[in-house]
């Protein structure tokens, strides 16, 4: 499953892109790898209406049933819709938008003995364009590192698939449901879930490629 996405676009280019109307954020790091557990920019439909962009922590609430201690380290990737915990999230307030410009999946079969399993990067196409992951964000009050203790956050996670003809041969499981165009993105925050629910499919095999991992680029290229 996805569980690393780096975001190498403008702050602008989100802006424009999701028609946000303010940036919440503040993040400007050029290439940001995201891993969970950590903070990153998603878009969302704030309280006054208006699209926002917010930071907020990749992992949603993890299932009583799979909690295991005493602190819930989160589900980044979500693929049973109809399971009783994810429905109270499905409805258009708890709908967000992950931008994304390209996403890892671990690749387990070109491990080296001692060695760390290594990933296989996927973006649109050689030149990385801006897309979004279809997630959903809560508020969220709980343990999420024993030395932490208890504290309120905010918190995300994205639709996951089955995985397309480039994804397969990695990772035979999912995908992460990805949006390509404004209108998909306008969709997904603003549509009833029986008109957004076809979203959770996986891109066609001619809209995504294997690239090679992000590369640092030089700070604030995102103020």
């Amino acid at each position: 499953m996805c569980n690393l996405y780096n975001l190498t676009a403008t702050r602008d280019a989100v802006i424009e892109f999701t028609k946000a109307f303010t940036d919440k954020a503040g993040w400007n790091k050029p290439s940001l790898d995201v891993y969970p557990n950590t903070l990153a920019p998603i878009v969302r439909v704030g309280a006054d209406g208006k699209r926002e962009i917010v930071s907020a922590t990749w992992g949603m609430p993890t299932p009583p049933a799979f909690i295991k201690g005493n602190y819930d380290p989160g589900v980044t990737n979500i693929r049973n819709v109809n399971s009783p915990h994810w429905r109270r999230w499905l409805g258009p307030t708890s709908r967000c938008v992950v931008p994304v410009t390209s996403f890892a999946e671990p690749d387990p079969a070109s491990k080296v003995p001692d060695g760390r399993v290594p990933n296989v990067w996927f973006a649109r196409n050689a030149d990385r364009p801006l897309m979004f992951f279809a997630g959903f964000w809560t508020p969220w009050k709980g343990v999420r590192k024993v030395r932490d203790g208890e504290r309120e956050f905010e918190l995300y996670g994205f639709l996951t698939t089955s995985p397309n003809e480039i994804v397969s041969p990695i990772h035979q499981k999912a995908m992460p449901a990805i949006l390509t165009t404004p209108e998909e993105v306008d969709l997904w925050l603003t549509g009833d879930w029986d008109e957004v629910k076809h979203l959770q499919r996986p891109l066609p095999g001619n809209m995504l490629v294997v690239v090679e991992p992000p590369v640092e680029r030089g700070e604030n290229l995102l103020l």
